[in-house]
């Protein structure tokens, strides 16, 4: 092989090597097929656009889904009669946003119901934001005693993942962790 040709042969296989990744792409792509992250929540199919949700705040205030500086929203969704082992979850979900560090401020904890009561609730409304309850969401909300069930909302408002009653909080830790940093 005389020395032009090899090096047109050189030339095709670089070419090769960076026509290759797109190629593979594309045939994924038009095969339909997506990469899938693992989760502990339970994905929201469809999922939900709480943009237009009106949602009040304690004070009267309008709440917010949709900013424009990148902040989620994990929102709370008590059963009937939040008490001792709803607390305790709600406890363990903000503990989750402490170890979120420098990014804490990028996660904000709504609260969409009746707040509990009681000497275990002192101090509760000083963590959780609380606001009235928004209808759309009463789906996916817990529906067993003294149980609180959790949704991750996006920063454009989109209702994005559900953590069942008795979620598994080291698991939501783990997502918030993936999808706030």
């Amino acid at each position: 092989m005389d020395l032009r040709n090899r090096r047109r042969l050189v030339a095709v296989l670089i070419a090769a090597i960076f026509a290759a990744p797109v190629i593979i792409a594309m045939v994924l792509a038009l095969t339909g097929w997506t990469p899938h992250g693992h989760s502990y929540g339970q994905p929201i199919r469809p999922e939900r656009d709480l943009a237009n949700v009106p949602v009040r705040l304690a004070d009267g205030q309008p709440f917010a889904w949709v900013n424009h500086d990148a902040v989620w929203s994990l929102v709370a969704l008590p059963g009937p009669d939040c008490a001792r082992h709803c607390l305790r979850q709600l406890d363990l979900a903000h503990r989750a946003q402490i170890t979120l560090g420098k990014s804490s401020d990028k996660l904000r904890l709504l609260y969409l119901g009746e707040p509990p009561h009681g000497a275990a609730a002192q101090g509760f409304g000083k963590v959780w934001t609380l606001a009235t309850t928004a209808a759309s969401l009463d789906g996916l909300r817990a529906t067993m005693a003294d149980s609180v069930s959790m949704v991750l909302v996006s920063p454009d408002g989109t209702a994005l993942t559900r953590y069942a009653d008795n979620f598994d909080a080291e698991g939501l830790r783990q997502d918030l962790k993936k999808a706030v940093h």
